[in-house]
């Protein structure tokens, strides 16, 4: 309990401004379901997840958000499977200060636990566009992310997705950047990292490439208790 209510804190004092779906580990099942909720670095509070399968190669899912902000909807197609290995597809679609639309290319690959359980880890390419950001400007970005799913109750991903017109990637971690100092190319300029109205991050900000979640399934077998 200690440990959900610092990361609670975290996620409350370290947000970006864009959002992603809440992937299914697994294969699609058609006709088969699948709820949850999830905390992330994208959204200040927590969303609710659902998932459906429309055949055993296709899955829609949908988010809701507090009050809107990372909801959204997503599709996903299989389009390779081999034993226990295969590649998807995704598109969603999000509700947010920095609106986006992702495209995501998934490998997955699952192992079967002592209890039965197919653990699941997988990484993928996203390509993610801000049309109309916060500060009514565009972002394209791309970038890699990773996850995994060790038991049925609860998994992890993460990832970071760079524009590459708004800083140089040489400079993501350095927290003094500045797009108006002297000796930075006069190309980044015009991309302010907050918006200066709200003081969020901007379609431009390194935390709106950011992507850090922890999803929880409910509808997962509840732990037996010894």
């Amino acid at each position: 309990m200690r440990w959900l209510t610092f990361t609670g804190l975290c996620f409350l004092i370290i947000f970006g401004c864009a959002s992603h779906p809440t992937i299914n580990p697994h294969l699609p099942e058609a006709g088969k379901s699948k709820k949850g909720y999830a905390l992330s670095t994208e959204n200040v509070f927590p969303y609710l997840w659902y998932r459906k399968g429309l055949t055993d190669k296709s899955e829609i899912g949908f988010r809701l958000g507090l009050p809107i902000y990372g909801s959204g909807i997503d599709y996903s197609r299989v389009l390779y499977q081999k034993d226990n290995k295969w590649d998807m597809i995704n598109l969603a679609w999000s509700v947010n200060p920095n609106f986006n639309f992702d495209a995501t290319y998934y490998k997955f690959k699952t192992k079967k636990s002592p209890t039965g359980y197919l653990k699941s880890r997988w990484w993928g390419i996203r390509g993610m566009i801000i049309r109309n950001g916060i500060t009514n400007h565009a972002s394209n970005r791309l970038g890699f992310l990773f996850g995994m799913q060790r038991n049925p109750r609860w998994g992890i991903e993460f990832g970071y997705f760079h524009d590459p017109t708004a800083m140089p990637i040489t400079e993501i971690f350095n927290p003094k950047w500045d797009p108006t100092a002297e000796g930075v190319s006069t190309r980044f300029e015009d991309k302010p990292m907050k918006d200066p109205a709200t003081g969020f991050p901007s379609e431009y900000s390194r935390l709106t490439g950011l992507s850090f979640s922890i999803f929880f399934d409910l509808d997962a077998p509840k732990k037996k208790k010894k």
